[in-house]
Parts: structure tokens; sequence; C-alpha cells
């Protein structure tokens, strides 16, 4: 885990633009995420630093000082994953949203299928394809 991977090179002309839009709309999607129940931010800001260290790596900077966020973007990219609480803070806030959503708030049968299995692939996502912090640290 101390291995530090090379920063991605800085794109040039319509690339770097491109890479700077792309970074700009996770960042707002984000920031909606903020406010907007089930919508997840750390993800977005996840793809912002992404984005933004190929176009303004000030920007990606920023992101990474931010304060609370900044820490667990740094920790996805490092390897660590989500701590446990994280992960059972999001699993559950998927479950509710998407059991709310597709129980009482969607008429159509198959827009609430669709929603049920969007939301069961968050769950299996974050509950098996994100490392636990604790574990990767062996701190079981």
């Amino acid at each position: 885990m101390d291995e530090q991977q090379p920063a991605p090179r800085v794109a040039r002309g319509p690339a770097r633009w491109l890479w700077f839009v792309l970074g700009t709309f996770s960042l707002a999607v984000g920031g909606l995420g903020v406010v907007v129940p089930g919508l997840p931010t750390t993800i977005f800001l996840i793809m912002a630093a992404g984005c933004y260290a190929r176009s303004y790596p000030r920007l990606e900077r920023w992101i990474l000082d931010l304060p609370g966020v900044g820490q667990m973007v740094r920790d996805y990219r490092a390897g660590l994953g989500m701590p446990r609480r994280a992960k059972v803070w999001a699993i559950s806030m998927i479950a509710a949203a998407c059991g709310l959503s597709a129980g009482l708030l969607i008429d159509p049968v198959a827009v609430r299928l669709l929603v049920a299995a969007v939301g069961l692939v968050g769950v299996w996502f974050v509950g098996w394809r994100v490392p636990t912090r604790e574990r990767v640290l062996g701190r079981d």
C-alpha cells in the first residue's frame, strides 16, 4: 500500500477541456449528493478528482484537501476502500431509498423492478467489490 502510483499525464488541447467538463459535471453531481438523499457523493468526487488530474491538477488537489471527503478519496485511491461503518451506512441508504421508491413512489411495475435491480447492484458493489478499510489494514 506504500507504493505511489505515477500521476496521470495532463491532457492537452480538446482532451483537456473534455476532462475538465467531465470533472466539473462529476463535482456538480457529487455536490447535489450532499443534499439529495440516496445520491452518492464520494464516488462522484473520486471521478472528479480523476478527471481533474488529467486536466487541472490544482483542482484535483483542492478535492483531495476537502475536509471529510478528501481523506475518503485518498483512501480509495490507495486501495483502502471504505470504513466498515461507511459501508453499512451506504448499504442501508441504498436499501432504504430503493425500497421506498420501488415500494411506494413508483407506479409502473417495470420501473419498480428496474429500481430494485439497480439497488441490488449497488448493494452488491458496495458490500462485496469495495474493500473494507479495516480488513485491508488487518484490523479485523
